[in-house]
């Protein structure tokens, strides 16, 4: 295990200040969330529309259309520009229509879609986030903010029994990290305040920057040892969520 803490350049302080709330991005924090297992679900895609492409291919032309998506749905810079909020599961049901056109395949995209969103409520859970929120519960608030439609993200949670304080999706907040309003519902469902909030994920852009500009500790969960290729730095990198634990308690003395 390794954990790196870094002091922001304006702060007086080499640690981060004691948290009243953690809060959790989803997948790929939690959850897994690989490519792989995305593949897998194209395949089942296919077979069940008897559809006349292999899942390599069918998975990366409907991601292009989905990375597209994610690129255009915000703008930080002028969040009233922002185009009207639209759930994963529509944006992906449009996305596999695109490909179906592409290809001129007469495939129900909306079946397709229905299949996605599936998906996301049964994802594998990483081996230690259950005696992570453990040894976390009791001492913090616990909340999680992820960009998903509720239709995933509540059933994966309860399915695996964890419980938090608050729960947000996208869908619920009407709209994506990083926007601000994204990290201000959060902390409004929590009761905290964001210089008292940590927020834990696995994105340098959604979570690190989301939750930089909002004023809270980002705690980056950096499982493969990547480097930090973008600004703001997280002040806090993890490779193990129990980590959270050790941290509160070499802070707390």
């Amino acid at each position: 295990m390794a954990v790196t803490l870094r002091s922001r350049e304006s702060g007086n302080s080499e640690q981060p200040p004691l948290p009243d709330a953690i809060a959790f991005d989803c997948y790929k924090t939690l959850f897994d969330n690989s490519q792989d297992d995305w593949k897998l679900t194209f395949g089942e895609i296919i077979e069940a529309q008897n559809l006349p492409i292999e899942a390599e291919e069918f998975w990366t032309r409907w991601r292009t259309y989905e990375v597209n998506f994610r690129k255009i749905r915000t703008d930080l810079g002028r969040p009233f520009n922002s185009p009207p909020f639209k759930s994963y599961r529509k944006a992906w049901t449009e996305c596999f229509q695109h490909v179906f056109d592409d290809l001129g395949l007469k495939a129900d995209a909306e079946l397709a879609g229905s299949r996605a969103a599936v998906h996301m409520t049964d994802r594998p859970i990483f081996p230690e986030t259950v005696e992570a929120l453990n040894l976390l519960r009791g001492r913090v608030k616990l909340g999680v903010f992820s960009n998903a439609d509720d239709e995933g993200l509540r059933p994966l949670l309860s399915n695996a029994g964890l419980e938090f304080d608050f729960i947000a999706s996208s869908e619920s907040a009407q709209v994506y990290k990083p926007a601000l309003a994204a990290f201000e519902h959060l902390y409004n469902g929590l009761g905290i305040d964001a210089k008292k909030t940590w927020y834990v994920g696995d994105q340098l852009f959604d979570d690190v920057l989301g939750g930089y500009r909002s004023g809270a500790t980002t705690v980056w969960i950096n499982r493969n040892n990547e480097p930090v290729d973008r600004e703001p730095a997280p002040d806090i990198e993890i490779n193990d969520l129990r980590e959270l634990s050790e941290i509160l308690e070499h802070i707390g003395g």
